[in-house]
């Protein structure tokens, strides 16, 4: 009875995970064109535990965590969109606090703020919202962030680090925020940006698609085997009740 117990609860717990990973995996793949967009991922843990002499083995839900490799440059032409080249995330600003994002299709709104396409106002190198000015002209966006109208200056696009343990939580489709405070970037040669250009996800279509089916196969397995599981231990519960 003891070897039946084990044997049930390997079998849940092979289908604890394939449940959590189909969502995330199912959302890569809806948000594969989302721009910078960030892959999500989920670490699993094993967790050991004896009954008697059985070692069972469950499966338990780790840490999620964003991938951050970037994602394909895509031109647009559009004087607001643009394209952090190298490390760093845009500045944000969201109703939790101060917030990350790679997506750079900017647009701005009717008191001049420079947003994100959700209507998160984008920062500067201080921290602060940019401001600009419809009457004064095209916007120009340097290689270094520094944005000016008419050859005047208005702003230093904001770029940020974030550190390498910093544990990310997504705010919307592509923003994030972070539970390290981020540093300037200060090199704007090796990191800047590209006016006239978008980043795209990160999320490889082939990979992800591959691994949803996989996991929804997995997913199938583990009920499968949960349903057989349990009508032998309720067989075994009637047959021990009768002796």
């Amino acid at each position: 009875f003891a070897t039946l117990l084990a044997t049930v609860a390997r079998r849940l717990s092979m289908a604890i995970w394939p449940d959590k990973r189909l969502a995330t995996v199912a959302n890569n793949v809806a948000n594969m064109r989302t721009a910078g967009f960030r892959a999500e991922t989920v670490n699993f843990e094993t967790v050991l535990s004896e009954y008697r002499v059985d070692r069972v083995s469950f499966a338990a839900v780790g840490a999620t965590h964003l991938e951050r490799q970037a994602g394909p440059i895509e031109r647009t032409g559009n004087a607001l969109d643009v394209a952090i080249v190298g490390d760093g995330w845009f500045g944000v600003e969201t109703p939790a606090g101060q917030g990350y994002s790679r997506d750079g299709r900017f647009t701005v709104d009717v008191d001049g703020t420079l947003t994100t396409v959700s209507g998160l106002p984008v920062l500067d190198d201080g921290a602060a919202p940019i401001i600009i000015n419809p009457a004064a002209g095209p916007v120009d966006i340097a290689a270094d962030g520094r944005i000016s109208q008419d050859g005047q200056f208005v702003a230093n696009l904001g770029l940020f680090a974030l550190a390498p343990t910093a544990q990310l939580t997504r705010f919307g489709d592509t923003a994030v925020l972070s539970n390290q405070e981020a540093e300037p970037v200060e090199d704007r040669v090796a990191n800047g940006v590209r006016q006239g250009y978008k980043e795209g996800s990160n999320v490889n279509a082939i990979t992800s698609i591959t691994e949803l089916i996989m996991v929804q196969r997995a997913f199938e397995y583990g009920n499968t085997a949960i349903g057989d599981r349990q009508q032998s231990l309720q067989q075994a519960v009637r047959t021990l009740g009768a002796e």
